[in-house]
């Protein structure tokens, strides 16, 4: 026989997931299913007839008593505590969290209301874990982030102070070699610039890394003529290559490659400089080759070659082919490093064949760009003979760094340059009220006071009413100072740039 409507009413109440009760307008349990006494601990004959505040904290009894009498005059089905947080108190006096879903019932001549009550304490708990490894994660990033910025704030910082002393020293080096003639001091100030140029390539190599790791350097894509690049590498390092007796030839191609150029050069100047550090005679080739819509440039040695279980490790830092540990080195394994950092950086392939006792074959795949409108240059003869005109010239100098100033300042005099040096922008601009505009500016980047070498230009330029030859000497490598290197009448110099290469920098900007 079938059961009652109540009797069905009242099985289904108790096989609900949720405790149930149903409330008097007096805020009377009049009924609580079996989920009730599970979650509360009472039984059930002790929870009916009893006070529905009974099941809560004594700290909202009160409250709670005013929420029940307004939720009477305006009965309708809803959440109980929006926005707030429930407890639920069990006959022992421990709490938990609970949500609450209130309906009227009509009973009769009477009103009752139904409350549902979910212990909510596991997803508290999960909300909280969450929560917590959400401001975890965030004061981890912001700790990143933070990190980023002091790490930037060091290379900006390391950029230029940790170069002025080797600016000054390669200064005066060079400008000791123009004043001592003598066969012993010559020797001595040959082994000097051996370490001085020795550290130059420590340091850059070791902020090129910090700064390929700190996302400071962002490429800046181009379509270039890849002949003109590896002309210049050809005579970059012609004479690192014959005073080893090796023969350094270049064959290019005559076709265009689109990347970051100066990114491009920074990497095959350390794979020309490796293979012929691993070259004892024979020769090194840079050639280039059209390959479908590719641009592959290889540099190719008849070096030492390297054996097949260490090709994986020549990437490494400080890693050297056949140079145990501790012993004494020729470089320091970085160049590699660098290399494939800015591989990974410009999206490009690098290959790599070797034969130990055969040589080795360093391979740049490129994608190939457009064809760029040729442009004429004038012939180093005519450069040469202006040049020898403009010794004369005044040089503006301006260099915050007392050391660095007076290193170029000798070694411009010594060459015979009319040389003015004065520390800030004020100081250059009061120099050219007073002597007129300068024939060529040599300028630092970073000044004090937060003054840039470009406001010097600028200034100087808007005081003359003409654009001034300029030299800007910096250690930074940004998107920014790569942009500038367009200006044809700016040259960068990267610091520390030694005697010869300034000097021959000066002779080519006044020609």
């Amino acid at each position: 026989m079938l059961s009652t409507t109540a009797e069905l009413a009242h099985k289904a109440l108790d096989a609900a997931p949720d405790a149930m009760v149903i409330i008097d307008s007096a805020g009377i349990i009049r009924f609580a299913n079996r989920q009730v006494s599970s979650l509360f601990g009472y039984a059930h004959d002790d929870i009916i007839g009893q006070s529905v505040e009974q099941l809560m904290p004594e700290r909202f009894r009160g409250r709670h008593v005013e929420h029940r009498l307004n939720y009477a005059k305006t009965l309708r089905q809803r959440p109980m505590g929006q926005g707030l947080t429930l407890f639920g108190q069990r006959r022992d006096g421990s709490e938990f969290p609970v949500e609450i879903s209130l309906s009227p019932v009509q009973d009769s001549d009477r009103v009752l209301v139904a409350a549902a009550i979910r212990d909510v304490t596991d997803r508290k708990r999960v909300e909280a874990e969450l929560n917590l490894a959400r401001e975890t994660a965030e004061r981890a990033r912001e700790s990143a982030d933070r990190a980023n910025q002091a790490k930037g704030r060091f290379l900006a910082t390391a950029s230029h102070d940790l170069r002025q002393p080797l600016q000054t020293l390669a200064l005066l080096n060079g400008t000791l070699r123009r004043m001592i003639i003598h066969e012993n001091a010559e020797q001595a100030l040959s082994q000097q610039e051996q370490a001085i140029a020795a550290m130059s390539r420590l340091l850059n190599a070791l902020l090129d890394i910090s700064k390929l790791e700190s996302g400071a350097i962002k490429p800046e894509f181009s379509d270039f003529k890849v002949a003109n690049l590896l002309e210049a590498l050809g005579r970059e390092f012609a004479s690192m290559a014959a005073s080893k007796g090796l023969a350094l030839r270049v064959e290019a191609c005559e076709d265009c490659a689109h990347s970051d150029p100066a990114l491009v050069e920074q990497v095959l100047k350390n794979l020309v400089s490796n293979a012929i550090k691993y070259t004892r005679q024979g020769r090194v080739l840079i050639r280039s080759v059209r390959q479908d819509d590719c641009i592959r440039i290889e540099v190719s040695d008849t070096g030492i070659g390297i054996p097949t279980e260490q090709v994986a490790y020549i990437y490494d830092e400080f890693y050297q082919v056949g140079v145990p540990t501790h012993s004494s080195r020729d470089g320091y394994g970085l160049g590699l490093s660098i290399v494939q950092r800015l591989v990974t950086l410009l999206n490009v392939r690098l290959e790599v064949a070797s034969e130990v006792g055969q040589g080795s074959v360093f391979s740049l795949i490129l994608p190939a760009g457009r064809a760029q409108t040729a442009t004429s240059t004038r012939e180093p003869a005519v450069a040469m003979a202006a040049a020898q005109q403009t010794r004369r010239l005044r040089v503006l100098l301006v260099e915050d760094d007392a050391p660095v100033r007076d290193a170029t300042r000798m070694l411009l005099a010594v060459e015979g340059y009319r040389v003015t040096a004065v520390a800030s922008k004020a100081e250059a601009l009061r120099s050219a009220r007073e002597a007129g505009a300068p024939d060529l500016l040599i300028t630092d980047y970073h000044l004090a006071e937060g003054e840039l070498g470009t406001q010097v230009i600028e200034a100087l330029h808007e005081s003359s009413g003409t654009d001034v030859k300029a030299v800007l000497v910096t250690g930074d490598t940004s998107a920014l100072i790569k942009q500038m290197a367009g200006n044809p009448h700016l040259r960068i110099a990267s610091k520390p740039i030694n005697a010869e290469e300034l000097l021959a920098m000066l002779t080519a900007l006044l020609a």
